[in-house]
């Protein structure tokens, strides 16, 4: 049997990705021990190249997540810890990486700012394709940062690794041809369309709701970026928009809910982009519990406002609802507002984003999506 290589993951990617991706093998970014999840519904597992390094190079050649980093840093990495602590860096599956690679479309001479370096993997592949000297790649945290600098040194590239908030983008060196970000973002930060120049491009995971997530390009036109949603994906957020749980619940306000919450939940993608536009930053979560009932939850941040539904088939829902805001209210009419449009799936979404922020519409830019009044 063949040893696993870059030649096992070239389907994956265009020719052109392909050629960079076997000039920075994927074997120079993967730490010696780590936790590996392939993409679709198979259970991930430890690796470690010591006491067995076959499975090691076949995990790291073939379509996985490779998880590097939990707790920021703060739990070591084991394969206890790995099952139990919050993921907060790895190297993306390959078919992702080209994925967003293929949206990115940069070429020979772009300057190209990334968003997240991680373990340096995609840095290389963008020096491959662009020059090293072009690509400018930002990463929060310093020891995975210098991590990277040691992975990208061993690959044969220096690209600009700059330790600071990716939110902030990297004025010094704009403008960008392209901006390359690696992690999930409930809010598009302006600073990276104003260090864009027109005509250029930026290419995210964009995560409204805290769950499954979108690919999004925008095209910046000057002082204003507008995007569409081209697939779907799921990543780690930005550490600076991520969710946090909501305050201690005061008494709950109870109530019976207009719409059946399985309705809610099983909508699809399409209401939850939807909801970006008219309840932002509000998420929600359902699930079929043991005991026969539908629960789901909605929350904002930490204002502390919460609700939960339980229903049974042919029984009203019940509603408790916490905190300054009546979320399950305000979810029914965004639902029933979606529904009235004609259920439109994520395809036909799009964001703008301007110096007053992010503005989801519906088809046209021209048609965005206004809040609904609570």
């Amino acid at each position: 049997m063949a040893t696993p290589g870059p030649d096992d993951l070239a389907h994956l990617f265009s020719p052109e990705w392909a050629t960079a991706m076997r000039a920075a093998p994927r074997e120079h970014f993967i730490p010696d021990a780590a936790r590996a999840t392939p993409m679709g519904d198979t259970p991930g597992n430890w690796i470690d190249r010591a006491t067995d390094p076959a499975a090691w190079r076949e995990a790291v050649y073939s379509d996985t997540t490779i998880l590097t980093q939990i707790d920021d840093g703060d739990t070591d990495l084991t394969a206890e810890t790995a099952q139990r602590g919050t993921p907060s860096s790895s190297n993306t599956a390959p078919s992702l990486v080209a994925e967003f690679l293929e949206l990115l479309d940069p070429y020979l001479g772009d300057r190209v700012l990334e968003v997240g370096t991680g373990t340096g993997w995609t840095a290389a592949l963008l020096s491959v394709r662009v020059g090293a000297e072009n690509v400018t790649t930002v990463e929060v945290d310093p020891a995975v940062a210098e991590q990277a600098q040691a992975n990208l040194k061993r690959a044969g590239y220096a690209p600009h690794v700059v330790v600071t908030d990716g939110a902030q983008g990297h004025a010094r060196g704009a403008p960008y041809d392209r901006v390359h970000v690696t992690c999930g973002v409930r809010e598009i930060p302006y600073a990276w369309v104003e260090q864009t120049r027109p005509g250029g491009v930026i290419v995210t995971p964009w995560m409204p709701a805290n769950m499954a997530g979108h690919q999004l390009r925008i095209v910046v036109t000057g002082d204003v970026g507008v995007g569409r949603i081209c697939g779907e994906a799921s990543f780690m957020m930005l550490r600076e928009q991520r969710f946090r749980p909501p305050d201690a619940a005061p008494d709950a306000r109870i109530s019976e809910s207009r719409v059946d919450p399985r309705r809610v939940s099983y909508a699809g993608s399409g209401l939850r982009v939807a909801l970006a536009g008219l309840i932002p930053g509000v998420s929600f979560s359902g699930l079929d519990r043991p005991d026969g009932l539908h629960q789901v939850a909605v929350r904002h941040g930490g204002s502390g406002s919460d609700a939960v539904c339980r229903a049974t088939p042919g029984e009203p829902a019940e509603v408790k609802q916490y905190g300054p805001r009546s979320l399950w209210d305000e979810l029914e009419l965004a639902y029933l507002a979606w529904v009235s449009w004609g259920e439109p799936q994520w395809d036909r979404f799009g964001v703008t984003v301007d110096a007053d922020g992010q503005h989801v519409w519906l088809d046209s830019p021209t048609n965005r999506i206004a809040e609904v009044q609570r």
